[in-house]
């Protein structure tokens, strides 16, 4: 039976309930901002006015705190880092310091330009912090993190070391670009054949050593559980350590939601890799 990626890749049309779950996220966002007084919101570090962080010190947070940055999703096309200021909340609560980064949307800019943007953010950061970084992102955020993670620094600035970002946890991520093209989101994307594959982090090479956790909603559609295993399993062949997980249950927006749990696994799992980038020397 042909796959029908346009329902496939429709997330918005498999979960009915997503205006809710939206509303809600947009409820603890705005508290959480309120209830970061030492919170420094909307750092230039790029020209146009989406390319801006907003950082959320950790609780007791000193110069050594750990430092990860959120990546946040919207198909490279929607969304902005105000909508995601709770995904702070979990790792804050542990002393890490989280950046919520943003992007310039497509079709204004091409899925190419958005990487580069997020590669200037990591560079922006490790000038003002000084510190390697874990990324992590949801959906196009996670197709962004695993970038991060797949990228020698060292190439772009001589100033930052090769694995500035050594970690990723990448959830409920698009890998595999190919399949953009069989879809109506396409037409903001601009994707051709070429700039899909160059574009996709299932093709690149990975420096061996580093740290991928790829997690996805058990209630999500096949094809996002495809993504996530063929991540997963070819860095693995790179050897880099990649773990896979597939929440039970879970769809592709609440799989991300207990980020903004100081309790969760996934936020004690992304504060160990955090602490775990922390403590390794430069």
């Amino acid at each position: 039976m042909a796959i029908d990626y346009e329902k496939e890749y429709d997330n918005r049309g498999m979960v009915p309930d997503h205006p809710e779950i939206f509303a809600r996220g947009d409820r603890n966002a705005e508290a959480h901002r309120t209830a970061s007084k030492d919170a420094r919101l909307g750092l230039s570090y790029g020209p146009s006015p989406r390319q801006t962080i907003d950082l959320f010190p950790g609780k007791d947070a000193g110069a050594d705190a750990p430092l990860v940055m959120f990546i946040h999703g919207g198909f490279w096309r929607m969304r902005s880092p105000k909508e995601y200021s709770h995904m702070a909340a979990g790792p804050n609560a542990h002393g890490v310091t989280v950046a919520v980064a943003g992007y310039d949307l497509c079709p204004q800019v091409t899925l190419a330009t958005i990487i580069d943007e997020m590669r200037s953010a990591c560079l922006y950061l490790w000038r003002e912090q000084r510190k390697r970084i874990t990324a992590v992102g949801h959906s196009a955020g996670g197709h962004l993190a695993a970038c991060m993670l797949a990228t020698d620094f060292k190439t772009l600035a001589p100033d930052a070391p090769a694995d500035l970002v050594p970690a990723a946890v990448a959830v409920s991520g698009v890998y595999d670009l190919d399949p953009m093209l069989k879809i109506s989101v396409n037409n903001d994307l601009h994707l051709d054949a070429r700039q899909a594959h160059d574009c996709s982090p299932l093709t690149w090479k990975v420096p061996a050593g580093r740290i991928l956790d790829v997690v996805v909603g058990g209630a999500e559609s096949s094809e996002f559980l495809r993504q996530s295993r063929i991540i997963a399993e070819a860095w693995r062949q790179d050897m880099v350590d990649t773990r896979l997980e597939e929440v039970p249950g879970a769809n592709h927006f609440t799989v991300m939601e207990p980020l903004g749990d100081p309790d969760s696994k996934l936020t004690r799992r992304v504060v160990e890799l955090a602490r775990q980038v922390q403590a390794a020397k430069l």
